[in-house]
């Protein structure tokens, strides 16, 4: 246990060692916060946190610098996730609202997050793991072209060009279409998709490669939904706090790229009372990204799972103003997804 003055002590460390990456010394602290203690004082506090393993001294230097610990504690006592400015939060509704899709608004999303934060921002791409099959239409494009239809009880459309393997007219389209929507109607994407995936054993060989064909193609489409996969930007943000880093961040990028540990990594946070959820450092070592600090708030749209839009970056972040970025995007989100 600390004493509040040492948390004090504590989150000036953490504010200036962030603001210069420099190990950060009593003399400092005095004369850029008002503690109105003497400088032995500040000293026997961050011995005190030192003790606590909430600060360590790198190499030989006489300052002093935040551990994982330490930014953890930094992060929990944290009370004033500052808001964004009106002028910010302008500028975030006037650059997504332009967006005339759900893939042009995530793409700026990122974009928008990584400029706000000056972090590698990611944001999940939102499927319909929970939406059911409302209906399966089939519109003739020519005698052995067929535009597949996929709708889902929240509203989604999704279609696709099945290529037959005969020419099939109206009358025998209307009977596959019927013999489809059995199979795949009211039910969730995934079974769904593999109920579209059995064999036609009770028609004849003609109809039956055509109804495999169909139902190929509207599997595809429901297995699509499924899909979980991240939209990234601000790589270069990353390559620029390559100092932050004891090594290469050769590993970061790597795993950052293989995109399911972020997905895993996302499934296992829960949001503070903040709405944001942080891993620190050690925190994030089974999926290799122990020397990263990853933050991340979620966002909703009707029939779709919950998704999550993150940053991940160096332990030493700017905490307070990446949690407001996070979930003020994401809240915008959530709003206007909620609406359109």
């Amino acid at each position: 246990m600390v004493s509040e003055r040492s948390l004090a002590v504590l989150r000036a460390i953490v504010q200036d060692y962030v603001a210069s990456r420099e190990p950060v010394g009593s003399k400092a602290i005095v004369e850029r916060h008002s503690f109105g203690v003497s400088a032995a004082t500040i000293r026997n506090d961050m011995a005190l946190l030192e003790e606590e393993e909430l600060i360590a001294a790198p190499h030989t230097s006489s300052g002093r610098i935040p551990t994982d610990k330490g930014y953890r504690v930094f992060v929990d006592q944290l009370t004033d996730v500052r808001p964004m400015t009106r002028a910010q939060r302008l500028a975030i509704e006037t650059f997504l609202g332009e967006s005339s899709d759900l893939d042009e608004l995530l793409a700026r999303t990122v974009r928008l997050v990584a400029q706000l934060t000056k972090q590698l921002a990611v944001v999940q791409y939102p499927s319909f793991g929970s939406a059911r099959v409302r209906h399966v239409e089939l519109v003739s494009l020519a005698p052995d072209r067929v535009l597949c239809i996929l709708i889902t009880d929240s509203g989604q459309v999704e279609q696709r060009v099945a290529e037959l393997p005969a020419a099939v007219d109206e009358a025998t389209l209307a009977s596959y279409r019927s013999r489809l929507n059995e199979l795949a109607g009211n039910r969730a994407m995934a079974d769904a998709a593999e109920s579209l995936s059995g064999e036609f054993a009770d028609v004849a060989p003609t109809d039956a490669r055509v109804l495999q064909a169909l139902a190929a193609t509207l599997a595809e489409q429901a297995r699509a939904q499924r899909q979980d996969r991240l939209v990234v930007a601000g790589a270069a943000n990353l390559v620029r706090t390559e100092q932050d880093f004891a090594g290469s961040i050769l590993g970061v990028i790597e795993a950052i790229e293989e995109q399911v540990v972020l997905l895993r990594l996302f499934g296992e946070m829960a949001a503070d009372e903040h709405a944001v959820a942080v891993r620190i450092g050690r925190e994030n070592a089974s999926f290799g990204l122990g020397e990263t600090s990853v933050l991340s708030s979620a966002f909703e749209i009707p029939g779709r799972d919950i998704s999550r839009l993150g940053v991940v970056g160096p332990t030493r972040m700017d905490y307070s103003h990446s949690m407001a970025a996070v979930r003020a995007v994401a809240r915008y989100l959530s709003r206007t997804l909620g609406e359109n």
